[in-house]
């Protein structure tokens, strides 16, 4: 049975671990590392888009790192039950003309059994911002 550790209930410091590990696999933008952390049928809404499985996760993660280049983020705890983990975040990204943007957001993460997350609610704003002001080189 496929497993991610560490697995719910989680603590303060599991937690913490976990949110670490998501934020190292969305920096290395590889789609399909990213998509084992889920179960393969989590539920996304990200933004305006819904997305279900595996399979959707790694073809909507491959148009966005094709679309937001340079991407550099950074996760943050905010709280945490049993299984469900809340976390606030920023990034930055460029597009293919040369514009920088700095998107923040929430996520709200429920976990199953196993450690795989099953449901990752996002909301995200994104702003304009000039390459002298990025934060994350």
């Amino acid at each position: 049975m496929e497993q991610k550790h560490p697995l719910p209930p989680f603590t303060l410091e599991t937690a913490i671990e976990k949110i670490q590990m998501a934020e190292d696999a969305w920096n290395s933008q590889d789609p399909e590392k990213v998509s084992k952390a889920y179960t393969v049928d989590s539920e996304w809404r990200n933004r305006d888009t819904f997305i279900n499985g595996r399979e959707e996760i790694v073809v909507f993660l491959q148009k966005k790192w094709q679309k937001e280049l340079n991407y550099k983020l950074k996760k943050e705890y905010w709280a945490h039950t049993d299984n469900r983990i809340a976390v606030r975040f920023e990034y930055e990204y460029q597009t293919q003309d040369g514009k920088w943007f700095r998107a923040y957001g929430n996520e709200n993460w429920e976990f199953d059994g196993n450690g795989l997350m099953q449901k990752r609610y996002a909301s995200i704003n994104d702003v304009s911002i000039r390459e002298e002001d990025r934060k994350f080189k």
